[in-house]
């Protein structure tokens, strides 16, 4: 239930407060007093894209908020699935900066719009007369038949399901066109493969091979540079190690004179050793180097073969190479095991779609017998505003097959076609007047019976769902007298169900109202602003007065006003 309105800079509107009650709330007011602005305004929390150009001045921010009290409407579930914190006293709010930037909030918590609007509607019905073609909506239609049917809990377990569905039919045609695209790689893929196994590369190959490579092409020097080493060290009259010795026995002569001496002395004969082993390996490397034209030329082979392979990948490196082998490997192991995949897939999808059917059919029975009694609740409404000689006849028939909306090999050979709702495909057909034909709505009935067709139809869901709010935006259009009375004491029960928010001219509906409130435009200052008051027993008398004759109410008037308020003192 809308418990409290706040409208910040929105139109003509600065600031406005408007507190609605529980049952039935009446807006009244002149045409263009501001009325609509106001459900304008309200439409901005429900979800609705903004415009700045609305904007009351626009170098402010419009704020617009809505406090909801929404226990017991089984809201907890969304709350928790858009991790909000769930208040059974719940504000809206909405800020749009001059700039058209919009914040939204749920209990100060930022949302975005698709959140916002899907908390909206669970909250409020907006009906207006210009929403009278929503009657005609084959989803409205079936949502109505829905609500009387009662399976919401079988409704959702069904879309859960089916959604789901869809995904796997996608995944099998995703699945089957790989596959065959992939078959026609296979041969590509397997010599593409088969060569790179053939070559049994190694990731550091490459490497150790250029190094191999670059020694044997320069192997004389590295001889030549060796054997010259070796000599200084060893081989030469004054070689190192000969000189060495004899420094070695210099100090040797000294030792005894000075401990430092001997210390540097057993340094020195270590020395000699070290180095007679580095002469050793140094003659062991240089003996060993040798020039080889054979191992050369088959490393030159070698090399060629991994750097045409790179080349032909433009890769860099062994290991990319061998990553392109896996993923050959990868792609050829697919191929192999795609039609099992398939296969597996299909059979889930009979599986899956078998349940969905018999789902389907379940939603199917229910509505078909729903709609008996449909037909005979709006018509006997109708017929309390003075519709008496209405029929309305709901078909129902199986859903038409949809063109490639299941391609070949989804497992699908059911002549059943299945639908985000279930295999039902219903139709309203209507007429207002005896001897006419059934038609669609909107081309056999005037505006004011369309409107007397959806508040008829909307009373009725009302006493299947549990909607918090509805608000009626002068569906009263076209209607008058006795029936404008009827239509009145229609919207007073359903008020006994929900709260319903009402923008009226008849003085008939107005009186019916729990509370009443009047919109204005003030014009006293330099600036013209649209306010609302909520008027006591004596404005409304008044109130009404006006709205049956005129801005001068004679006695005659006030005194039909009292009697339609049921206030004759």
């Amino acid at each position: 239930m809308l418990q409290k309105l706040t409208i910040n800079n929105y139109a003509l509107i600065d600031n406005l407060e408007i507190s609605f009650g529980k049952g039935l709330n009446i807006l009244t007011g002149e045409t263009g007093a501001g009325k609509s602005i106001i459900l304008g305004a309200l439409s901005l929390i429900l979800g609705q894209r903004a415009e700045s150009r609305y904007f009351f001045n626009q170098q402010k921010k419009c704020v617009i908020e809505g406090l909801f009290k929404i226990d017991g409407f089984h809201l907890k579930s969304f709350f928790e699935d858009n991790d909000l914190d769930y208040e059974a006293e719940t504000v809206l709010r909405r800020e749009i900066s001059a700039d058209g930037k919009s914040r939204a909030f749920v209990n100060d918590t930022p949302v975005n719009l698709t959140a916002l609007k899907q908390l909206g509607e669970k909250l409020i019905d907006i009906h207006s007369q210009h929403a009278t073609l929503e009657i005609n909506d084959p989803e409205f239609q079936l949502l109505v038949v829905d609500s009387v049917a009662k399976h919401d809990e079988l409704l959702s377990d069904y879309q859960t399901k089916y959604k789901a569905y869809r995904k796997s039919v996608a995944r099998l045609n995703e699945l089957i066109t790989d596959s065959e695209k992939a078959k026609t790689d296979l041969d590509y893929f397997q010599f593409q493969f088969d060569e790179l196994e053939k070559v049994a590369l190694h990731p550091d190959e490459q490497e150790l091979l250029e190094k191999e490579l670059y020694a044997l092409n320069n192997a004389e020097e590295i001889k030549r540079n060796l054997f010259g080493a070796y000599y200084l060290i060893q081989e030469s009259e004054a070689s190192a190690l000969t000189q060495l010795k004899e420094a070695g026995q210099q100090l040797g002569n000294l030792e005894k004179f000075d401990t430092q001496i001997e210390e540097l002395h057993q340094r020195l004969s270590s020395t000699i050793i070290e180095l007679k082993d580095i002469a050793a390996e140094i003659e062991t490397i240089e003996q060993r180097t040798q020039t080889n034209e054979v191992r050369v030329e088959e490393i030159n082979t070698r090399l060629s073969l991994i750097y045409n392979l790179q080349k032909k990948h433009r890769v860099n490196t062994n290991a990319e190479l061998l990553a392109i082998q896996d993923d050959l490997s990868d792609k050829i192991q697919k191929v192999l095991f795609s039609d099992e995949a398939v296969e597996q897939l299909q059979k889930q999808l009979i599986a899956d779609r078998s349940e969905l059917e018999k789902l389907a059919a379940q939603l199917t029975a229910n509505r078909i017998k729903a709609i008996p009694a449909i037909e005979k609740q709006v018509l006997a409404t109708l017929a309390e505003m003075g519709m008496g000689n209405s029929a309305l006849k709901i078909e129902h028939a199986p859903l038409p097959p949809k063109g490639g909306a299941e391609k070949e090999g989804s497992g699908n050979s059911s002549s059943v076609t299945l639908g985000a709702t279930g295999a039902d495909y219903i139709k309203f057909l209507f007429s207002a007047n005896k001897g006419h034909a059934l038609a669609e709505m909107s081309k056999v009935a005037s505006g004011g019976e369309l409107s007397r067709l959806m508040l008829s139809i909307k009373s009725l869901i009302a006493q299947y769902t549990a909607l918090p709010t509805i608000i009626f935006d002068e569906i009263d259009t076209g209607v008058s007298g006795e029936v404008a009375n009827k239509v009145g004491q229609i919207m007073e029960h359903l008020a006994d169900n929900l709260q319903v928010i009402t923008i009226t001219h008849l003085p008939q509906i107005a009186s019916k109202g729990q509370n009443h409130y009047f919109v204005y435009k003030d014009d006293s200052a330099a600036t013209t602003y649209t306010r609302i008051k909520q008027l006591d027993q004596p404005e409304r008398v008044l109130e009404i007065a006006k709205m049956l004759s005129g801005d001068k109410p004679g006695e005659s008037a006030l005194q039909n006003a009292r009697e339609l308020l049921g206030n004759l003192q």
